[in-house]
């Protein structure tokens, strides 16, 4: 079941990431501009946001299995309406569909889990699923590099397709509704404006969606600037920064390992302000080193990788800890968060470029907001009897959850 919502999550890299390598021949063959084809992109992300402000609520209501359901369906019809597109203008439509679809898949597996677990338990399970998902943005760019070749850009299309329908049967199989009739919300407008004023109303909540927001902001900052910073500024080959990229993206993994580990030990809170301080450490003396060190290679990498490692401490525990605030509205809470994640990423890409110093005070002013947030507006944990820290019994017995 983890590892279905797993893939679920990471259908964001996958249909990002995969087919960028495919880009040039795609505008070619659609007879297009460069630009143009970025809309490809730029629509995708947008669908993620919105599908998830849409869904995410809608499933408070409605459950989340068929949704999911649903979701997966027209995730797959959508990857072959971009396989098959006769001209950029339908890809570009059926991208915004996909990203759509797909962000069901994104907020509902997190609503899945925080209607099964809380606290430390929660957040073990959350940097779990970061472990599985996070070897997709390390495997996506191989796999569209390797298959550009023998099936072209449509045919990177076709598999992102058939890797929806695999996700459709494992949704159909082993994920079943987590969230009980007595514990759904009526339908309509004022339901919805409800659950929002819950949520956002939530003090605690707040500051560890905008602390998990800032986190992936300053993570957006090194992805959308990194590809210029590493060939142009420090001088690597395009393929010894596919290199760097995978070893970076191995960093989340390696923290999400490290951090799984020690929740039980150390409550999810004190692990989430540690990932904090390092992610603001890195950056800063990130920033130094590209301003008046030189920006030497040897020193600008591993700074890089302790950025990147450093969410492996954030991601999870900021999830867990806000989606453990607001569980009477799980999904609404989930949307929020991703729509806020996606459309930070949406702002920056444009605003940090290629510089390495642009990167930098990205990736610092990102770090700043996120440690503001966690403490002014993330208090302490309450009471073990009445708190986040709680952790709750699985609904069925005997469940992996």
């Amino acid at each position: 079941m983890l590892l279905t919502l797993a893939l679920l999550s990471a259908i964001a890299p996958l249909a990002t990431d995969m087919y960028l390598p495919g880009l040039p021949a795609l505008g070619e063959d659609l007879g297009t501009s460069a630009s143009t084809v970025q809309l490809t992109l730029t629509t995708f992300m947008a669908g993620l946001g919105i599908g998830q402000l849409i869904i995410g609520p809608l499933s408070d209501g409605w459950g989340r299995r068929r949704l999911l359901i649903g979701g997966t369906i027209v995730c797959a019809i959508s990857g072959v309406a971009c396989a098959l597109a006769p001209s950029a203008e339908v890809l570009i439509g059926a991208r915004l569909l996909q990203g759509l679809s797909g962000g069901a898949g994104i907020v509902l597996a997190r609503a899945v889990i925080a209607d099964r677990a809380r606290g430390d338990n929660a957040a073990k399970l959350f940097s779990i699923m970061m472990i599985i998902g996070g070897v997709a943005p390390v495997l996506a760019p191989l796999m569209g590099g390797a298959l550009l070749g023998p099936i072209g850009w449509r045919g990177i299309f076709w598999v992102l397709a058939a890797a929806s329908v695999v996700m459709l049967v494992g949704v159909l199989t082993v994920v079943p509704e987590t969230l009980p009739v007595e514990r759904r919300h009526g339908g309509g407008l004022s339901a919805l404006a409800r659950n929002m004023r819950y949520v956002t109303g939530n003090r605690r909540y707040v500051g560890y969606a905008l602390t998990f927001i800032f986190g992936f902001g300053a993570l957006f900052s090194y992805i959308s600037a990194s590809p210029f910073v590493v060939q142009d500024v420090l001088g690597l080959t395009p393929g010894q920064f596919s290199i760097v990229f995978g070893v970076n993206s191995i960093g989340i993994v390696a923290g999400s390992i490290v951090n799984t580990r020690l929740i039980g030990r150390f409550h999810a809170r004190s692990l989430l302000r540690f990932g904090v301080s390092m992610l603001l450490t890195a950056g800063t003396l990130l920033l130094l080193e590209v301003t008046v060190g030189g920006a030497a290679t040897p020193v600008v990498l591993p700074l890089l990788f302790l950025v990147t490692t450093s969410l492996g401490f954030i991601m999870g525990n900021a999830t867990a800890l806000g989606q453990s605030e607001v569980t009477a509205a799980a999904g609404t809470g989930s949307a929020l968060m991703g729509a806020g994640q996606f459309g930070l990423a949406a702002l920056i890409s444009p605003l940090v470029g290629g510089s390495a110093v642009v990167m930098s005070i990205g990736i610092v002013v990102c770090a700043v907001a996120a440690m503001t947030a966690l403490l002014t507006l993330g208090s302490p944990a309450k009471p073990a009897a009445t708190g986040a820290d709680v952790v709750a019994a699985p609904v069925q017995s005997g469940t992996p959850m």
